[in-house]
């Protein structure tokens, strides 16, 4: 899911985790509880709204994160408490709800942590501006990605605004208040965010700036003006291109391309994952007969990792990703809080129904969280997998042997990373498209309304002990494609023309 003004929920669940669909709900919609915008719903202060809602938040991470008492972070507590201080210090300068938003925004970036969020969900009431044209990050700079201004030309270089340059600016307006400076996918899908106005009170619009095109250097005074469809349009393409639907499709003979824009599918698209998983397997020896596979995840925000998984047996074989799984020294601890295994108990009859699949292992959860909570422990270490034995470990398919794109957005995290993890210890991948984003090593998010109805908290609940990729680790392409635009077309092209590279080396 994107939201233009919170980080993505979505991100939240990570290598085995089931839980996306009931903390989301099958359309990963979220309500805000309250209609802010009818005056009778407003608070009365937003400025003691804003403070209780941070401390609020404050107290719900204490009680429920696991790394409150993770042994192996003993930095957490230090960095809850600097968000809580971040947060209240901008709370008592808030006036309305777009300082709410902003404040809470701060709590949430001084966390660092896609996983561990507060938001006040946007009403339409709110203002969304833009200034006429729409910024993409490529590689180290923002450049113009669309324009309606005459004096903003397509493809032009965003130098400066104001004077200040814009790396700094992106890190004083952007990721202050969303998102990691740190992992350089962030900047593919945050950067754009410097040219969109939220009505963040705390932050100085930029209203003059330099564009570098052609070796000519332009000042421009912006004018900002609210968002319209064409705005929306752009916004999304800038960062995702022309996300496809979930599916196996054919550009071209001997081309197979793989679909796969979302790890958090409703019913509709858990429908579409199965019957294209069983036409993968169908026509498996045909597709590695070819010239190339595609698996597409333009758009892809994470959920569960069931869905990568189900692929790489259709596609690589059930040998191949059990062996994987089997050398995996990575172990779930579950933090055995009253409010995470009260949230387990309430959706495993949920999960059970949506993926049967998934009912031993979330009953398990439960119990094994249950008892530490009554015995005083503060986790529930989920057993090592038990290694897999019998026919399937034997049968083996033939191998693949031509070569597997995987383009990889800027955005890619928590359960997207998890298929790169996997994608990547099999045979003849090579990732194409922008950095990655990163996790902590806290997943497997549940989500909580704030008393006030407005805010919510997502609260991650287990954590990761000798996960192989560590905390804040990222993905590079092999193929970085900066193209302004990232369209099927273009990504077609990079491929051929690195078909063409290997097929004459």
């Amino acid at each position: 899911m994107t939201k233009a003004c919170w980080p993505a929920v979505a991100q939240a669940f990570g290598r085995g985790a089931l839980l996306a669909a009931a903390a989301l709900g099958s359309t990963g919609a979220l309500s805000t509880g309250a209609d802010v915008s009818d005056p009778h719903n407003r608070p009365q202060s937003w400025s003691s709204e804003a403070s209780r809602d941070v401390e609020a938040a404050y107290r719900i991470f204490a009680d429920n994160h696991p790394g409150m008492v993770n042994p192996t972070d003993p930095a957490f507590p230090k960095r809850l408490d600097e968000a809580r201080k971040r947060g209240l210090a901008l709370a008592h300068r808030t006036r309305d709800q777009a300082g709410l938003q902003a404040t809470l925004g701060a709590f949430s970036a001084a966390l660092r942590d896609g996983h561990a969020q507060t938001f006040a969900e946007p009403t339409s009431s709110l203002p969304m501006r833009w200034p006429g044209f729409v910024a993409a990050w490529r590689g180290d700079a923002l450049y113009v990605y669309e324009s309606q201004m005459p004096d903003v030309v397509k493809g032009a270089r965003v130098l400066s605004c104001d004077g200040l340059d814009t790396r700094s600016l992106v890190i004083r307006n952007v990721f202050a208040f969303r998102g990691r400076p740190d992992e350089a996918g962030q900047w593919w899908s945050q950067a754009l965010n410097l040219f969109q106005d939220e009505g963040n009170p705390f932050v100085k619009l930029p209203a003059r700036c330099r564009f570098s095109v052609s070796g000519k250097i332009a000042q421009v005074r912006l004018l900002w003006r609210p968002a319209d469809e064409i705005y929306k349009k752009w916004r999304t393409l800038s960062y995702n291109g022309d996300v496809r639907p979930i599916g196996l499709t054919e550009p071209r003979g001997k081309l197979a391309w793989i679909a796969m824009p979302t790890f958090d599918p409703d019913d509709t698209q858990r429908t579409m994952y199965r019957n294209m998983f069983a036409e993968v397997t169908r026509r498996r020896a045909t597709i590695l007969a070819g010239d190339a596979v595609v698996i597409d995840l333009r758009g892809n925000q994470g959920g569960s990792s069931f869905w990568s998984e189900q692929l790489a047996r259709a596609l690589w074989g059930a040998a191949q990703v059990e062996r994987i799984s089997a050398s995996d020294p990575s172990r779930v601890w579950w933090r055995a809080s009253r409010g995470n295994t009260d949230y387990i108990a309430t959706t495993a009859k949920t999960l059970a129904t949506e993926q049967p699949e998934a009912e031993a292992w979330i009953k398990a959860v439960w119990e094994g969280m249950r008892h530490a909570l009554t015995s005083g422990q503060a986790f529930y270490v989920e057993p090592a997998a038990a290694p897999v034995t019998g026919k399937a470990t034997q049968l083996s398919l033939p191998p693949v042997a031509l070569p597997v794109y995987v383009i990889v957005p800027g955005q890619c995290a928590s359960a997207c990373l998890d298929a790169l993890d996997l994608f990547t210890r099999l045979p003849q991948t090579r990732l194409i498209g922008a950095p990655s984003s990163a996790d902590s090593i806290y997943l497997d998010v549940r989500i909580e309304s704030l008393p006030d109805g407005i805010a919510k908290v997502v609260v991650p609940m287990k954590l990761y002990r000798d996960r192989p990729r560590a905390a804040g680790q990222i993905y590079r392409p092999a193929i970085e494609v900066r193209d302004l635009s990232w369209s099927t077309q273009a990504f077609e092209q990079s491929i051929e023309n690195d078909l063409k590279i290997r097929k004459s080396s």
